[in-house]
Parts: structure tokens; C-alpha cells; sequence
């Protein structure tokens, strides 16, 4: 992964988390995403799938990413079929991100898989994969932290955020989400 210890880089005085190799493959991509994704027509999710599959993404053909969209580390994202990143979300994908079927990341919403260890001495870059399961909503500005899994049909609402696994079927809101009820599924007898 190219990930490089801190008492190696010393990240707190400006030193490299991950190693040049690495940091040039991002740079290449956000190069090759800005001239040829960002400004492109919402509709053309093909292309856009194309380009992240050339940087190592793992995209279901019927997974939608729109090109506002921003993504660190595409070798790190895995999109199942008709999961979707929406406008303006930032998939800051330091480990895996994992979207399943049907899942829905809405506008301005924030994945992050990266923290640091704030009490040590060298800031150590922590990474921690974050999966939504299917049928999930991770809705508008909404900020999903390292580690965190967003359960089956669960809906974190709004702004909410979240740094503990939220349950299936249940929608959470606010800072730190909390949950307000159960999810009524379709077909379900209320």
C-alpha cells in the first residue's frame, strides 16, 4: 500500500504517510480524472467507470458515480451493482471503500477511511475500511468515519455522523448519530 511509519517520515514536521511511488499514482489519477471525468455530463457513468477501472477500482456496470465526485485512492473503492456515489462527495479512500448493491451516497456527503494517532508522538496515519451494506442511505453532508459499517437498509440522515457501525434497518441522525427508529421495508406489515 506504500503506507510509510511515522518515526520513518515524521509526518508531523511535513513528512510523507505514503511513499513516492504511491503519492505519484494519486496525482496521475486526479490529472487524469480532472481533464477527463469532472467535466463530463452526468449521464456518462460508463466512461467514468472506465477511467476508475483503469486505476484499479472494482465497479459493478450498472454503478453509478457522478463527475463531481472525488476519490483519493481508486485501487481502494469496490462499487456493487446500482450503488451510487452522488454529486460532490468526497471518497477519501486511504483503505477500502465498499459500496453493495443498491446503496446510495448522497451529495457532499464525506467517506473517510483515515484518521492519525493523536496521542503519539509521531501522528501515525491510521486506516480503517469502511463498507455501506446494501440497500443502505448515507444522505446529504453526511460524514462516515474510519472503521465504520453502515448497515443493511440503514439511513444515516442528513449532516449525521457517524463513527460506530450503524445497525441494519435503523435510521440514525445527528453529531454523533444516534438512532431515531426502525426503517419500514417494502412489503413490511407496520
Amino acid at each position: 500500500m506504500g503506507l510509510i511509519l511515522a518515526h520513518q517520515s515524521n509526518p508531523r514536521n511535513g513528512g510523507p504517510s505514503y511513499s513516492f511511488g504511491h503519492r505519484l499514482r494519486r496525482m496521475w489519477f486526479s490529472f487524469v480524472w480532472n481533464a477527463c471525468c469532472r467535466w463530463t455530463p452526468v449521464p456518462l457513468h460508463r466512461w467514468r467507470r472506465f477511467v476508475l477501472r483503469l486505476f484499479g477500482a472494482k465497479i459493478s456496470d450498472t454503478a453509478k458515480i457522478y463527475p463531481s465526485v472525488k476519490i483519493w485512492y481508486p485501487a481502494n473503492l469496490d462499487m456493487a451493482e446500482y450503488s451510487c456515489l452522488g454529486p460532490e462527495v468526497n471518497c477519501y479512500s486511504m483503505d477500502r471503500i465498499s459500496l453493495a448493491s443498491y446503496s446510495l451516497v448522497s451529495q457532499g456527503a464525506y467517506l473517510c477511511a483515515g484518521t492519525h494517532e493523536v496521542d503519539g508522538e509521531g501522528f501515525q496515519l491510521i486506516t480503517k475500511p469502511i463498507t455501506i451494506e446494501a440497500n443502505a442511505w448515507v444522505a446529504a453532508e453526511a460524514f462516515v468515519g474510519p472503521g465504520v459499517t453502515v448497515g443493511e437498509w440503514a439511513v444515516l440522515g442528513a449532516r449525521g455522523v457517524a463513527f460506530r457501525n450503524l445497525d441494519p434497518k435503523t435510521i440514525y441522525a445527528g453529531n454523533p448519530a444516534k438512532p431515531l427508529r426502525l426503517r419500514r421495508l417494502p412489503g413490511e406489515i407496520t
